[in-house]
Protein backbone atom coordinates (compact mmCIF):
# COMPACT_ATOMS: atom_id res chain seq x y z
CA UNK A 1 0.00 0.00 0.00
CA UNK A 2 2.91 2.42 0.86
CA UNK A 3 4.74 1.82 -2.52
CA UNK A 4 0.96 2.50 -4.02
CA UNK A 5 0.85 5.70 -2.60
CA UNK A 6 4.63 6.53 -3.21
CA UNK A 7 3.88 6.50 -6.90
CA UNK A 8 0.64 8.30 -6.19
CA UNK A 9 2.53 11.39 -5.11
CA UNK A 10 5.12 11.08 -7.84
CA UNK A 11 2.61 10.92 -10.69
CA UNK A 12 0.83 14.01 -9.05
CA UNK A 13 4.15 16.00 -8.38
CA UNK A 14 5.13 15.75 -12.11
CA UNK A 15 1.51 16.10 -13.35
CA UNK A 16 1.02 19.33 -11.53
CA UNK A 17 -2.75 19.99 -12.46
CA UNK A 18 -3.18 23.50 -12.03
CA UNK A 19 0.53 24.90 -12.08
CA UNK A 20 1.06 28.12 -13.56
CA UNK A 21 3.75 30.86 -14.36
CA UNK A 22 2.56 33.92 -12.74
CA UNK A 23 4.75 34.47 -9.49
CA UNK A 24 9.05 35.72 -8.99
CA UNK A 25 10.99 32.89 -7.41
CA UNK A 26 11.98 34.72 -4.60
CA UNK A 27 14.51 32.60 -3.73
CA UNK A 28 16.60 33.44 -7.08
CA UNK A 29 15.56 37.14 -6.09
CA UNK A 30 16.98 37.85 -3.02
CA UNK A 31 20.41 38.72 -4.13
CA UNK A 32 18.18 41.36 -6.92
CA UNK A 33 16.50 43.34 -4.35
CA UNK A 34 19.12 45.72 -3.00
CA UNK A 35 18.90 46.89 -6.71
CA UNK A 36 15.64 46.59 -7.66
CA UNK A 37 13.52 49.69 -7.55
CA UNK A 38 9.97 50.29 -5.32
CA UNK A 39 8.15 48.85 -8.28
CA UNK A 40 10.21 45.98 -8.31
CA UNK A 41 10.86 45.47 -5.08
CA UNK A 42 7.32 44.75 -4.88
CA UNK A 43 7.13 42.34 -7.25
CA UNK A 44 9.74 40.24 -5.81
CA UNK A 45 8.14 40.14 -2.55
CA UNK A 46 5.19 38.54 -4.15
CA UNK A 47 3.23 41.01 -4.44
CA UNK A 48 1.43 41.38 -7.09
CA UNK A 49 -2.21 43.29 -8.60
CA UNK A 50 -4.46 41.03 -10.39
CA UNK A 51 -8.02 41.28 -11.45
CA UNK A 52 -10.76 38.80 -11.71
CA UNK A 53 -11.32 37.18 -15.08
CA UNK A 54 -14.96 37.88 -14.46
CA UNK A 55 -17.01 40.98 -13.73
CA UNK A 56 -19.03 38.73 -10.89
CA UNK A 57 -15.43 36.62 -9.35
CA UNK A 58 -13.29 38.38 -6.80
CA UNK A 59 -9.91 37.75 -6.41
CA UNK A 60 -7.51 36.56 -3.74
CA UNK A 61 -3.74 35.68 -3.59
CA UNK A 62 -1.63 34.35 -1.06
CA UNK A 63 2.28 33.40 -0.67
CA UNK A 64 3.58 30.65 1.44
CA UNK A 65 7.05 29.89 2.28
CA UNK A 66 8.52 26.81 4.41
CA UNK A 67 11.93 28.12 5.43
CA UNK A 68 12.55 24.51 6.78
CA UNK A 69 13.04 23.46 3.08
CA UNK A 70 12.43 25.82 0.47
CA UNK A 71 9.43 25.25 -0.58
CA UNK A 72 7.24 27.97 -1.64
CA UNK A 73 3.96 28.41 -3.78
CA UNK A 74 1.75 31.29 -4.77
CA UNK A 75 -1.87 30.92 -4.70
CA UNK A 76 -4.27 32.44 -6.53
CA UNK A 77 -8.21 32.31 -6.04
CA UNK A 78 -11.03 33.98 -7.97
CA UNK A 79 -14.56 33.03 -5.93
CA UNK A 80 -17.84 33.42 -7.09
CA UNK A 81 -19.46 36.93 -5.04
CA UNK A 82 -22.47 35.11 -4.51
CA UNK A 83 -24.74 37.16 -5.82
CA UNK A 84 -26.33 35.10 -8.43
CA UNK A 85 -28.18 33.38 -5.51
CA UNK A 86 -25.84 30.44 -5.26
CA UNK A 87 -23.14 29.73 -2.61
CA UNK A 88 -20.02 31.46 -2.74
CA UNK A 89 -17.49 29.19 -5.34
CA UNK A 90 -13.98 28.21 -6.18
CA UNK A 91 -14.53 30.01 -9.82
CA UNK A 92 -10.60 29.80 -10.76
CA UNK A 93 -7.59 28.42 -9.07
CA UNK A 94 -4.22 28.19 -10.06
CA UNK A 95 -0.82 28.11 -8.27
CA UNK A 96 2.98 28.92 -8.75
CA UNK A 97 5.60 27.39 -6.63
CA UNK A 98 8.74 24.92 -6.62
CA UNK A 99 9.73 22.85 -3.82
CA UNK A 100 9.88 18.67 -3.05
CA UNK A 101 7.71 16.20 -4.47
CA UNK A 102 5.93 15.87 -0.93
CA UNK A 103 4.53 20.10 -2.20
CA UNK A 104 4.21 19.57 -5.31
CA UNK A 105 1.94 16.81 -5.55
CA UNK A 106 -0.08 18.25 -2.45
CA UNK A 107 -1.08 21.42 -4.37
CA UNK A 108 -1.33 19.05 -7.82
CA UNK A 109 -3.82 16.67 -5.70
CA UNK A 110 -5.51 20.22 -4.13
CA UNK A 111 -6.16 21.43 -7.37
CA UNK A 112 -8.27 18.58 -8.25
CA UNK A 113 -10.28 18.07 -5.19
CA UNK A 114 -11.38 21.42 -4.86
CA UNK A 115 -11.57 23.69 -8.29
CA UNK A 116 -15.05 24.40 -9.30
CA UNK A 117 -16.31 23.35 -5.80
CA UNK A 118 -17.91 25.28 -3.16
CA UNK A 119 -15.90 27.54 -0.51
CA UNK A 120 -17.38 25.36 1.78
CA UNK A 121 -17.27 22.14 0.46
CA UNK A 122 -13.16 23.51 -0.32
CA UNK A 123 -12.71 23.94 3.30
CA UNK A 124 -14.16 21.37 4.42
CA UNK A 125 -11.74 19.11 2.33
CA UNK A 126 -8.94 21.42 3.64
CA UNK A 127 -10.30 20.61 7.36
CA UNK A 128 -10.10 16.50 6.34
CA UNK A 129 -6.53 16.94 5.06
CA UNK A 130 -5.30 18.86 7.95
CA UNK A 131 -7.00 16.23 10.39
CA UNK A 132 -4.82 13.55 7.85
CA UNK A 133 -1.88 15.41 8.92
CA UNK A 134 -2.35 15.05 12.31
CA UNK A 135 -2.96 11.64 12.67
CA UNK A 136 0.72 10.43 12.76
CA UNK A 137 0.14 7.91 10.11
CA UNK A 138 -3.22 6.57 11.28
CA UNK A 139 -5.44 8.38 8.99
CA UNK A 140 -8.65 9.54 9.67
CA UNK A 141 -11.50 7.69 11.95
CA UNK A 142 -14.17 7.50 9.25
CA UNK A 143 -13.71 5.53 5.88
CA UNK A 144 -15.96 8.18 4.26
CA UNK A 145 -13.46 11.26 5.33
CA UNK A 146 -10.94 8.85 3.83
CA UNK A 147 -12.87 8.54 0.75
CA UNK A 148 -13.61 11.98 0.46
CA UNK A 149 -9.73 13.07 0.35
CA UNK A 150 -9.50 10.81 -2.99
CA UNK A 151 -5.82 10.72 -4.09
CA UNK A 152 -4.68 13.17 -0.85
CA UNK A 153 -4.81 9.92 1.32
CA UNK A 154 -1.34 9.29 -0.45
CA UNK A 155 0.11 11.92 2.30
CA UNK A 156 -0.86 9.36 5.15
CA UNK A 157 2.58 8.38 5.67
CA UNK A 158 4.06 11.52 5.19
CA UNK A 159 1.78 12.45 8.56
CA UNK A 160 4.31 10.34 9.89
CA UNK A 161 7.02 12.89 9.65
CA UNK A 162 6.52 16.68 11.11
CA UNK A 163 9.07 18.17 8.29
CA UNK A 164 7.05 16.49 5.63
CA UNK A 165 3.70 17.57 7.46
CA UNK A 166 4.34 21.29 6.46
CA UNK A 167 5.80 20.66 3.03
CA UNK A 168 1.87 18.81 2.63
CA UNK A 169 0.08 21.58 3.92
CA UNK A 170 2.00 24.67 2.49
CA UNK A 171 -0.24 24.24 -0.61
CA UNK A 172 -3.65 24.44 1.86
CA UNK A 173 -2.14 27.13 3.86
CA UNK A 174 -1.97 29.52 0.50
CA UNK A 175 -5.83 28.13 -0.27
CA UNK A 176 -7.03 29.11 3.13
CA UNK A 177 -5.46 33.11 2.90
CA UNK A 178 -5.94 33.72 -0.35
CA UNK A 179 -9.51 32.34 0.07
CA UNK A 180 -10.12 34.52 3.44
CA UNK A 181 -8.92 37.31 1.12
CA UNK A 182 -11.47 37.55 -1.35
CA UNK A 183 -13.89 36.65 1.31
CA UNK A 184 -13.17 39.79 3.08
CA UNK A 185 -13.60 42.00 -0.31
CA UNK A 186 -16.39 40.53 -0.88
CA UNK A 187 -17.92 41.43 2.87
CA UNK A 188 -16.80 44.85 2.36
Amino acid sequence: MEQMYQEVILEASRARHGSASFAPDLASEESEKADSSAADSAAAQGQASFHASHEYCVPGQAHQFNPTCGDEVTVRVELSDGTDGKPVSIRSLEWDGHGCSISQASLSIMYDLVAGKSLDEAMHLADLFHQLMQSRGKGLESDADMDELEDAVAFQGASKYPMRIKCALLGWEGLKASAAQALAKIND
